[in-house]
């Protein structure tokens, strides 16, 4: 058995490991829940298994006090070791969640506990949440916090994460903001979550990856249509994937979440399986 076929057979249910050849994707191929999240909240577990009957391997969640203003307040009556049980009952992983800088600024070792009970392996900071008017200097003073926060979690066994929105491939003090966060975030502690919809602003996330070897640890899937400007099923847009997963591949990635509207889901995760790169 090779390091690809061995990393499947503990990482993948076993039911559909037989569907990846060997020159597909390595990783689990993941969602992330926030376009489903109404569906979700009404029943997680048939959601879960839904998305798994469509091709996905593995979850990545929202926080659910985190996010219980968005939606999310129902699962917080769930513990997680209740969670975990679901989301594996129902086939998939879970080593992913998407948290507010609020919460793991106020709240980081409850977090981090439930990270760790639902088996959690990254915690995900989604947003800074800084006003469009945010300086240099706020942006900064936040990624000082997030390497602080990605110290504690280490300590834990979590890789800390990043996830960007287009607003940090705006430009302030004449340079990209997202290339600021880059220099200044602690490699080790903070991993970046790459989401590939910034595309549709001109930004190629094998670029980045092959630039900064083993600083990404994830990435959001998405395609888009420079014709339509709308986002399209994958293997529909501009994005060249088997460009995007041979640099992420090469170069650490360790996650892939498809974050699409949920008529996307089936027809996203059919072309990457049947990718060869």
């Amino acid at each position: 058995m090779g390091i690809g076929s061995a990393f499947l057979a503990t990482q993948i249910p076993m039911n559909l490991t037989a569907a990846i050849g060997p020159n597909t994707l390595k990783k689990p191929l993941g969602f992330q829940v926030w376009t489903v999240k109404d569906q979700l909240i009404k029943d997680f577990a048939g959601t879960l298994k839904m998305m798994a009957g469509k091709g996905y391997q593995s979850v990545e969640m929202c926080s659910p006090p985190g996010y219980e203003s968005s939606g999310f307040g129902p699962l917080m009556k769930m513990k997680a070791a209740e969670m975990r049980k679901i989301v594996e009952d129902s086939g998939l992983i879970l080593q992913s969640t998407h948290y507010g800088m609020g919460e793991l600024r106020e709240k980081l070792n409850e977090r981090i506990d439930f990270a760790l009970e639902s088996g959690q392996k990254q915690m995900i900071c989604s947003s800074f949440g800084l006003p469009k008017e945010a300086t240099m200097s706020d942006w900064m003073k936040a990624v000082d916090d997030l390497n602080k926060i990605g110290a504690k979690t280490k300590k834990a066994g979590i890789q800390t994460g990043y996830h960007n929105h287009n607003m940090e491939f705006d430009k302030l003090d004449g340079k990209l903001i997202y290339d600021s966060l880059l220099d200044h975030f602690d490699a080790d502690l903070v991993k970046m979550q790459f989401q590939v919809a910034v595309i549709s602003v001109g930004y190629k996330a094998a670029t980045y990856f092959n630039k900064y070897p083993g600083r990404f640890i994830s990435a959001h899937l998405a395609d888009w249509s420079a014709t339509d400007n709308k986002q399209v099923p994958i293997g529909k847009g501009i994005v060249d994937w088997k460009e995007l997963f041979a640099a992420a591949e090469k170069c650490g990635v360790k996650n892939y979440f498809v974050e699409m509207e949920p008529e996307t889901f089936k027809e996203s995760a059919t072309y990457i399986h049947n990718l060869k790169f």
